[in-house]
């Protein structure tokens, strides 16, 4: 068991090697998470409990097919590990450094000095980010709106791909929040998911489908009784 000193400290090791492994844009399996992260005489099992704190947090989004257990990076973790990597508590113990986080964070590092532009920029005030929705009749209501202007704009007969929803809909709503909302959805007799074919498929368009919790995929949404 990790004591509660190392408990930080392992979320952001956690957090920067599912980065690392790209997880903020595909999904990542367990096992190959748990390679870098497990450290000599400890076990995959100690770190179950900063899985699940992290999943509680919304830093971490988990999907499961079978005995397959794979793990995605949110925005919001993205931001949890930046507030950790700048925290003094996230330090090296012992006499030896192994490899993995050190190469980790000069990725980390050679990523912020890429993307850091050279000459200041001009002044541009945006505007702030649209609120996400917390709340289950939100989604609805904006999930409804877009589904009915995606059908109108595309001649989509009903039938939206819910890549399309989801892309369309963006960071307004979380990715689990967006799964588990629409379930609820045709639970309620709202929509209908809808396996079938789609034409041109690459792996980004079944990621940004749905997975249900039995491990089928749908990737069109029906209202029902518009």
């Amino acid at each position: 068991m990790l004591n509660p000193a190392q408990v930080e400290n392992a979320k952001t090791r956690l957090l920067l090697f599912l980065w690392d492994l790209d997880g903020l844009t595909t999904e990542v399996k367990r096992g190959e998470l748990n390679k870098k992260l497990v450290r000599t005489r400890e076990k995959s099992k100690d770190y179950q409990p900063i899985f699940e704190e992290l999943q509680e947090m919304e830093a971490i989004a988990m999907t499961k097919k079978g005995r397959s257990e794979k793990v995605s990076l949110t925005e919001k973790g993205l931001q949890v590990l930046k507030g950790g990597l700048k925290s003094p508590d996230f330090i090296f113990k012992g006499n030896q450094v192994g490899t993995k986080v050190p190469n980790a964070l000069l990725k980390w590092i050679r990523n912020i000095d890429e993307s850091t532009p050279t000459i200041a920029p001009t002044i541009n005030i945006e505007p702030p980010p649209s609120p996400r929705l917390e709340s289950y009749e939100g989604f609805k209501e904006m999930l409804l709106e877009v589904y009915h202007r995606l059908n109108k704009d595309y001649n989509l007969g009903h039938l939206v791909p819910i890549y399309q929803l989801r892309r369309e809909i963006g960071e307004k709503v979380t990715r689990s929040h967006f799964n588990n909302w629409l379930v609820e959805m045709q639970a309620e007799d709202i929509v209908q998911l809808m396996a079938g074919e789609m034409p041109d498929m690459t792996p980004d368009k079944r990621e940004d489908s749905l997975t249900l919790p039995s491990g089928a995929f749908r990737y069109y949404v029906k209202h029902l009784n518009p």
